[in-house]
C-alpha cells in the first residue's frame, strides 16, 4: 500500500501555476453589441467581394465546343470508327465580336476519373526526376503499364500511358482562304513541375537515356520525340506532358493546350469565320466520356467562375440575415413588454 502511495506521489505534477493550470488568462466576452456589427461587417464585406467576383466572372467570355463525334451529325463521327487511324475532322465556327486577348485554348473532358486512386498511384516519381537505375526496373506500382514482353517501358504507368493526344491546328478564314492562328506552347504548365518535380536525365543526346526501353502503349512516339522542333521540350519536360500529369480533382476537366497571343492575334481573336482542323486519336466513346474544346479568357480572379462568386453572396446574405435574427431576439428578451 505505502509502495502504490509513493508510486503515486511520484506521478504527481509539480505544483505550479502552469502545470495545475492557474496561469492568468484573457478571454472576450461576446456582447450582443459585438457580435451582431460583426456578422454585419462580415456580411457586407462578404456580398461586396460576391459582386466583385460574379461581375468580372461574368465579364470573362467562354466559347466551348464538343467534338466527341458520337452523334451522326458532328462533323468528327467519322473518326469514332476504332478502326480508323491518323482520323482529321474539322469544326467551322463563327466568333461574334471579339475575344479580348491574351485568349488559352484548352481541350476538356467529361466523365473522366483522374482523381482514381489506382490511376494516381500509376508511376514512377524516381524514374520521372531522371534516375536511370528506375529506367531499367520500373516500380512495381506502375503496372501494368511497368514493362512489355520483358522490356521496361519509359515513361510507366496509367497515367503516362493514357496522356492526350488530340492536337488542333486553328485557321481563320479570310476571303475563302485560311490564315493560320499561332499558338504558343510555352510555359503552360507549372513552373513547379518544369523546374524542380520532373528531369531528364543527364545523358545527352537524350535518345541514348531510353535505350533498351519501350514508349507506353498508347504513345505515337518515343518520349525523347514528342517535340522535334525543340529539344528543351521532350522527355519528361515537355510542356503538354506536364500538363497531363497534373492530375484533375473532378471528372469533368479541362487543362491548357495552347494560349493565343502572338502576332497579330496578341489583341485576341477578332469576330469572324474560323476553322479548328482535329487530329482526332483520343477514344473516349467506351467509358461514355466527352470531348471539348474552350476558347477563354482570363481576368485577376482566373477563368470562368459563377460558383465563386455566389457562394460569396449566399455566405454574406446569410450573415445579414442572422444579424437581424439576433437583434430581433436580442430586443425582445434585453427589453421586455411591461405589463
Amino acid at each position: 500500500m505505502v509502495k502504490e502511495e509513493k508510486q503515486l506521489l511520484a506521478n504527481r505534477p509539480d505544483n505550479t501555476a502552469f502545470t495545475q493550470q492557474r496561469l492568468p488568462a484573457w478571454q472576450p466576452m461576446l456582447s450582443a453589441g459585438i457580435v451582431i456589427p460583426g456578422f454585419v461587417l462580415i456580411g457586407l464585406a462578404f456580398i461586396g467581394i460576391g459582386v466583385a467576383l460574379f461581375v468580372t466572372s461574368r465579364s470573362i467570355q467562354v466559347l466551348e465546343m464538343d467534338y466527341t463525334g458520337s452523334e451522326t451529325t458532328s462533323a468528327c463521327f467519322k473518326c469514332t470508327d476504332t478502326d480508323r487511324t491518323n482520323c482529321v475532322c474539322q469544326l467551322d465556327f463563327n466568333i461574334d465580336s471579339l475575344i479580348e486577348g491574351p485568349v488559352f485554348f484548352y481541350y476538356g473532358l467529361s466523365n473522366y476519373f483522374q482523381n482514381y486512386r489506382r490511376y494516381g498511384a500509376s508511376k514512377d516519381d524516381a524514374q520521372l526526376s531522371g534516375d536511370l537505375d528506375y529506367f531499367e526496373s520500373p516500380s512495381d506500382s506502375c503496372s501494368p503499364y511497368d514493362t512489355d514482353n520483358n522490356t521496361p517501358i519509359v515513361p510507366c504507368g496509367s497515367i503516362a500511358n493514357s496522356m492526350f493526344n488530340d492536337t488542333f491546328v486553328l485557321s481563320q478564314i479570310i476571303n475563302g482562304t485560311k490564315k493560320l492562328v499561332p499558338f504558343d506552347g510555352k510555359g503552360i504548365a507549372w513552373w513547379t513541375d518544369y523546374n524542380v518535380k520532373y528531369r531528364n536525365p543527364s545523358v545527352t543526346p537524350l535518345k541514348d537515356a531510353f535505350k533498351d526501353t519501350v514508349k507506353p502503349p498508347f504513345w505515337p512516339k518515343p518520349a525523347y520525340e514528342l517535340d522535334p522542333t525543340d529539344k528543351n521540350n521532350n522527355g519528361f519536360i515537355n510542356q503538354d506532358f506536364l500538363v497531363w500529369m497534373r492530375r484533375a480533382a473532378l471528372p469533368d476537366f479541362r487543362k491548357l493546350y495552347r494560349r493565343i497571343a502572338q502576332g497579330e492575334y496578341k489583341q485576341g481573336l477578332p469576330a469572324g469565320n474560323y476553322s479548328l482542323e482535329i487530329h482526332y486519336n483520343y477514344p473516349v466513346l467506351s467509358f461514355n466520356g466527352r470531348k471539348k474544346v474552350v476558347f477563354s479568357n482570363v481576368s485577376w480572379m482566373g477563368g470562368k467562375n459563377n460558383f465563386l462568386g455566389i457562394a460569396y453572396l449566399v455566405i454574406g446574405s446569410m450573415c445579414i440575415i442572422m444579424s437581424i435574427v439576433m437583434l430581433i431576439v436580442y430586443a425582445k428578451f434585453k427589453f421586455p413588454e411591461e405589463d
